[in-house]
């Protein structure tokens, strides 16, 4: 997975708002989170697995990935909600 990779799933996918990443993290602007993780990682000169935000960007990703496969599990298509 890139920094690449990522910005073209929430591109094609908006991420939710407010986020929590973590009991005291909690994420009110997805879009300015992103904005910064991926100015970070862009102007970042070392090796990227170093690189907080890039540390940051990959929670963030794989923790609405996860919430969003597990609201499509619980919504099979064609069921409605009440």
């Amino acid at each position: 997975m890139t920094p690449e990779e990522i910005k073209r799933y929430f591109e094609a996918t908006p991420p939710p708002q407010p986020v929590e990443l973590k009991p005291w993290a909690r994420i009110t602007d997805s879009q300015l989170f992103l904005k910064s993780c991926f100015l970070t990682i862009y102007h970042y000169k070392g090796d990227l697995e170093i690189c907080p935000a890039w540390w940051h960007l990959k929670e963030f990703y794989t923790l609405v990935r996860r919430a969003s496969k597990e609201t499509k599990s619980e919504n099979p298509i064609g069921v409605k909600l009440k």
